[in-house]
């Protein structure tokens, strides 16, 4: 997986002209067919381009108008256990006994342990729930005992 350390935060400008480009794209593929053709003004050259990439285009360009950075990593992608454990957020040793209790699949090539992109969301995605759970319960202890007013 090639790794980009250098993102950054979008400027104003090209916060702004994000979102006047997503509104302008957001009417366009309402008409549009599949696999459309696209033209470059510059050099007059035409694209055929597949639907779902011009709207995957459409949320990028919404994202980059809120001023948040973008990273795109293909789904059935298989990842590193450093790759994987930067995207959970915790340490590559963590992971590793996190694949070894069996809580995210894994294959081994050689000695290489290889996660996919799906089975570390799908694992981050359920920790979240929890963790908003526990947030919860947390909350109506504190309600219950009288010490947070709503």
């Amino acid at each position: 997986m090639k790794r980009l350390h250098n993102i950054t935060k979008p400027s104003k400008e090209d916060q702004k002209l994000a979102m006047e480009s997503y509104n302008a794209l957001e009417e366009v593929l309402k008409e549009l067919s599949d696999n459309p053709e696209i033209e470059i003004e510059e050099t007059n050259e035409k694209i055929r381009i597949p639907l779902s990439a011009l709207r995957l285009l459409a949320k990028i360009l919404k994202v980059t108008s809120q001023g948040k950075p973008i990273s795109i990593v293909p789904i059935a992608m298989e990842m590193t256990t450093q790759a994987a454990a930067d995207l959970i957020g915790c340490s590559r040793p963590h992971l590793v006994k996190l694949l070894e209790k069996g809580l995210i699949e894994y294959t081994l090539i050689g000695k290489h342990r290889r996660v996919k992109f799906e089975d570390v969301m799908s694992y981050k995605k359920k920790m979240k729930a929890k963790q908003e759970e526990l947030l919860i319960k947390i909350m109506n202890a504190d309600e219950q005992a009288g010490l947070y007013a709503t």
